[in-house]
């Protein structure tokens, strides 16, 4: 216990300890922090139009997918997913089920998982738990990733690629045509690609960056989450049937959790059916945020952001806090990501933007920006 007091005290000396935001319940505060990427969340029209329906509300599943009695909504929605993707659905409880369940079972002692550098923690903890080996390549860096490759194909029984399509810290994105193509000129190698903070935002119909470079059936699986620009919870994983049918028999988070409740998975449906259609708000979303990041470079904040999220790296963990705290003054949550999230020297204000921020809003923020930055 010692150990453990130690240790809070050091992140709090260091500008690193974190606690559960019951401050930020306030109304009246513009929130520039949230995942509610297209705004759904907030529209009370279609919570009334949902609760009005005559839809499966059953609140619990109370079991697991393999025994509960409610499947006809979990079919609903996985039909539903795999029609607009063209291949098979299966559904998760989060991107964190997701990834810390199919990665251990799709690899095994004789698989190279190669990763992107940044990918996102649940991924990490899928390939630690799969005890497969596994190397990182520099972020980005494709002829980094091609050199691991050729080094180490012809110790390995299958080589896996893993990857996010926009990464939740930098905004930035992955080139997935050049990494099909790198999987194809590879035998034996796949690729799975998260698609957490792409699904919604990009493709003609919301379906991720992978529909929006026209490569959907070329990824072996594809990761999406409900529980962002999808307003809901849960996940989903598009792959074809084999894999399905493998996943349901050897994904441990799927087999031994409880399923989610129903309701979410009706609500899930009319928000997907709600996403497809919503290429206005998809264009507005990443207008302010071209907005926003072009703003940042002129005031000397360079990123790579080309996407929703978009970072402005202060530097250094007590600067970064209260610059959150000047932003909540000003009316914003805008909250400060710090170690072990991004590195060390990197901290930043992560500003995550919805399609319901209005160009005046925008506006404003910007104006409030330029005051504190150059204060």
């Amino acid at each position: 216990m010692n150990n453990i007091a130690d240790y809070l005290d050091t992140l709090r000396v260091s500008g690193n300890f974190r606690s559960i935001g019951q401050h930020l319940t306030q109304s009246g505060l513009t929130d520039l922090s949230s995942n509610d990427y297209l705004g759904l969340a907030s529209n009370k029209e279609l919570q009334n139009e949902f609760f009005g329906s005559k839809q499966c509300l059953d609140m619990t599943s109370s079991a697991s997918r393999l025994l509960s009695l409610h499947q006809q909504c979990y079919t609903d929605l996985e039909k539903q997913l795999a029609t607009l993707y063209g291949r098979h659905a299966l559904l998760f409880n989060s991107g964190y089920h997701a990834n810390s369940g199919i990665i251990p079972a799709i690899t095994s002692k004789g698989t190279l998982v190669v990763c992107d550098r940044l990918v996102h923690a649940s991924i990490i903890d899928g390939i630690i738990l799969s005890r497969a080996h596994f190397i990182r390549f520099r972020h980005n860096d494709l002829d980094h990733l091609q050199e691991i490759i050729s080094a180490n194909r012809n110790k390995y029984s299958d080589i896996l690629i893993v990857t996010e399509s926009v990464f939740s810290m930098d905004g930035d994105i992955c080139d997935l045509p050049s990494l099909v193509k790198i999987k194809k000129e590879n035998p034996g190698t796949r690729l799975y690609v998260d698609e957490a903070h792409g699904f919604g935002v990009f493709g003609n119909r919301g379906l991720g960056m992978c529909e929006r470079d026209n490569v959907i059936n070329d990824i072996d699986i594809i990761v999406g989450t409900l529980g962002k620009a999808g307003a809901s919870i849960g996940a989903f994983a598009i792959t074809d049937a084999r894999t399905k049918d493998f996943l349901i028999n050897t994904a441990r988070s799927f087999i031994f959790s409880t399923m989610l409740p129903p309701i979410n998975c009706a609500w899930s449906q009319l928000m997907v059916s709600h996403i497809t259609q919503m290429e206005t708000e998809r264009k507005h979303l990443l207008h302010i945020a071209d907005r926003l990041s072009e703003f940042l470079r002129s005031m000397g904040y360079n990123h790579n952001s080309k996407s929703q999220i978009v970072p402005l790296i202060v530097g250094d963990p007590h600067k970064v806090v209260e610059l959150s705290q000047q932003l909540r003054t000003l009316g914003y949550i805008a909250l400060p990501i710090r170690t072990p999230t991004v590195p060390k020297g990197t901290e930043r204000i992560r500003f995550s933007l919805t399609a319901a921020l209005s160009n005046a809003t925008i506006d404003q923020l910007l104006s409030d920006l330029r005051t504190l930055l150059q204060s």
